[in-house]
């Protein structure tokens, strides 16, 4: 009798594909068919009931059809379904390409040549390493003409091109990126959640040097214009990664606080101290900060002064 196996192997590869058929033709949407419509799990179901009864079927007939046989005729059937199957042409053409001969030919191809009982055969090279070695010819021909010949394309342009192209990646990465902020790449962050977030910060690491207010204690007064550092987000950024003066500064943050977070604290600084004036103020120390990138205001022309408006001129006699 024939091995079941592949009857179970011709069962599974229907089934298969009669469910792919069925994926491809009917419209579910996002979700599988299958699972869209409780009805086609029904469907598959019998579909795989009905392909397992088949056969069976088929089977039954096959071993009736075997009984009914001589003793003779079922010798030569079992020896038929016996036979492996086998790829000849894919065997010829591997034993093709290996080149070698067999070991009962050996003898037509053995030389002279005699080192204490071992002997050489004069084997050829096998076909597929010929194959490959006119390949690599083809090859360089190609590479030679396209590289040296018409040089249509530059490795070093390409490298340069594709570091380039990779910076700008990076660079419109870190934009989006907050937590990769450093001394270059922050900018002040005037969203609420951000502002949120370093006032938090603020509470629990910076009043007791700063007080509540930004009026100062230990450290500076930050509600004033005056800055020991420098103002703006870089610098109050930098003062707050790196710390203050040596030996009477701040310490620095950054083995504590995230770039994320002394941006943010910094930023919470500049929008909601600064400015404001506090219950107790420190005196002021170190100089008043301008923004060099700020716009400047136009100044009156020597010898010229500004009339006030909705002034009236007396005259007196």
């Amino acid at each position: 009798m024939k091995n079941s196996s592949t009857s179970w192997i011709r069962v599974l590869v229907l089934f298969f594909l009669i469910f792919g058929l069925m994926e491809y033709f009917v419209d579910s949407g996002d979700k599988p068919a299958i699972i869209a419509y409780p009805i086609a799990q029904f469907f598959m179901l019998m579909v795989l009931m009905i392909l397992i009864a088949i056969e069976l079927i088929l089977r039954a007939v096959e071993n009736v059809m075997f009984q009914t046989l001589s003793e003779e005729a079922k010798a030569r059937y079992q020896a038929s379904n016996s036979k492996t199957w086998e790829w000849t042409w894919g065997r010829k053409m591997y034993l093709k390409l290996l080149g070698s001969k067999p070991i009962e030919k050996e003898g037509e191809i053995i030389l002279d040549h005699n080192y204490d009982g071992i002997r050489e055969l004069d084997n050829e090279l096998p076909p597929w390493w010929v194959y490959m070695f006119y390949a690599t010819i083809i090859f360089a021909v190609a590479y030679l003409v396209r590289f040296h010949v018409f040089n249509d394309y530059d490795q070093d342009t390409e490298y340069e091109q594709d570091v380039a192209a990779a910076q700008l990646e990076i660079e419109a990465y870190k934009k989006t990126a907050k937590d990769l902020v450093d001394i270059n790449t922050v900018e002040l962050l005037t969203d609420a959640s951000d502002l949120t977030a370093g006032e938090a910060i603020f509470t629990n690491n910076c009043i007791p040097c700063h007080m509540a207010d930004g009026g100062g204690g230990i450290g500076p007064n930050l509600t004033d214009n005056y800055w020991i550092l420098g103002g703006g987000i870089k610098n109050v950024f930098h003062t707050i990664s790196e710390g203050g003066r040596d030996g009477k500064g701040m310490v620095a943050w950054k083995q504590t606080l995230k770039p994320l977070e002394m941006a943010q604290v910094a930023s919470y600084i500049l929008e909601e101290i600064s400015g404001k004036v506090p219950a107790n103020p420190k005196a002021a120390e170190g100089e008043i900060w301008v923004d060099p990138n700020a716009p400047q205001q136009e100044t009156p022309a020597e010898g010229m002064s500004e009339q006030p408006k909705d002034s009236t001129t007396i005259a007196v006699n």
